[in-house]
C-alpha cells in the first residue's frame, strides 16, 4: 500500500461552534484535505486526474468517530493513508491528533467510487495503478 501522509491544519476561530469547540462537519473538510495532500505525495495531482482523465473520485461513503474535541488555535495533525483499493473503489483512512500532546481527535474513512464526469462508474487508469498501491493487480 501506499504511505501515510501527515498534514498539519491551524483551527481557525470560523471552524469552532458556540461550545468553543471545532464544529463536527469540519473534520470531514480536514480529511478532504488530507486526501489531497496523500495524492500529491503518490505522485499525482488530483486536480490534474479530474482534467486530463476524466475521472473523479465521487464520496460514497464517509464516517468520523470522534474522540476529544479541538479548540481555536489548535494545531491538529491529519493523518491519510489507503486502506483499500481496487480498480473502481478506494478506501481512505485518516487520524486526526493534537500538535501539542498527541491526543487523538478523531478517526474514520471515506469510500469513493471512480466515476467519470457524467457521474458513471469508472476503471481506475492503468496509469495510477501503482500510485494506489495495485502495482500488478488487476481485477
Amino acid at each position: 500500500m501506499t504511505p501515510a501522509t501527515e498534514t498539519r491544519i491551524r483551527v481557525r476561530y470560523a471552524e469552532t461552534d458556540q461550545m468553543g469547540v471545532v464544529y463536527y462537519a469540519n473534520y470531514l473538510v480536514w480529511m478532504e484535505v488530507g486526501r489531497v495532500e496523500l495524492c500529491k505525495a503518490c505522485g499525482f495531482n488530483y486536480r490534474d486526474m479530474e482534467r486530463d482523465d476524466g475521472i473523479l473520485l465521487a464520496v460514497a461513503e464517509a464516517n468520523c468517530r470522534y474522540a476529544w474535541p479541538a479548540r481555536f488555535d489548535d494545531e491538529v495533525i491529519v493523518k491519510t493513508w489507503i486502506e483499500e483499493a481496487g480498480t473502481r473503489m478506494v478506501k481512505f483512512a485518516y487520524e486526526m491528533r493534537l500538535a501539542a500532546d498527541d491526543r487523538k481527535l478523531a478517526s474514520g474513512y471515506t469510500r469513493h467510487i471512480f466515476v467519470t464526469r457524467e457521474l458513471r462508474p469508472a476503471r481506475l487508469p492503468v496509469k495510477y495503478h501503482a500510485m494506489f498501491g495495485l502495482k500488478g493487480r488487476v481485477e
